[in-house]
């Protein structure tokens, strides 16, 4: 404990008998115990007010990085924002530049910008709307044609 061998207590012990005597020595052993055990309580006490100091310092730390990390991410968040409103401006002037040099260029479009529904030619077949069938069923398969009841009570007779 304090570097004290055996042979070391055991003179300690015999001075105390031969001051304190018989009598008195069970009395000053458990007063030297009540201090020791005071002294240790002590100790332990100082020692886990040191460790929550350490640890509330630890968690004010950790708390402090986390905000400097907040702040430079916000501050990252801002400059990205203001990169794009940049780009979204650039991207308006240019778009507003093509707009006024259509409009300084002549009132009819060139032919590769007409409406194919504007070229002359024969008008395109209407299709025939595909029954629901067709439409809801699988892709793959040929759509099936719409039964009547005539057909269901001819093929209910046939199965007869």
């Amino acid at each position: 404990m304090f570097g004290i061998g055996t042979g070391e207590l055991m003179i300690i012990a015999l001075v105390a008998l031969i001051v304190l005597g018989p009598e008195r020595l069970p009395k000053a052993a458990r007063f030297a115990g009540l201090w020791i055990r005071r002294a240790r309580a002590q100790w332990y006490s100082v020692k886990s007010e040191l460790e929550r100091e350490l640890a509330a310092e630890d968690l004010k730390r950790s708390v402090r990085d986390a905000q400097r990390s907040i702040e430079d991410v916000g501050t990252q968040l801002r400059d990205a924002g203001q990169r794009a409103r940049a780009g979204l401006d650039e991207v308006r002037q240019e778009a507003g530049d093509l707009v006024a040099q259509a409009r300084r260029m002549s009132g009819e479009p060139p032919a590769t910008h007409r409406s194919l529904d504007a070229l002359p030619g024969p008008p395109a077949p209407a299709e025939p709307p595909l029954p629901p069938e067709a439409i809801a069923g699988d892709p793959t398969r040929p759509p099936v044609p719409a039964s009547t009841d005539a057909d269901e009570e001819t093929d209910r007779g046939a199965a007869r």
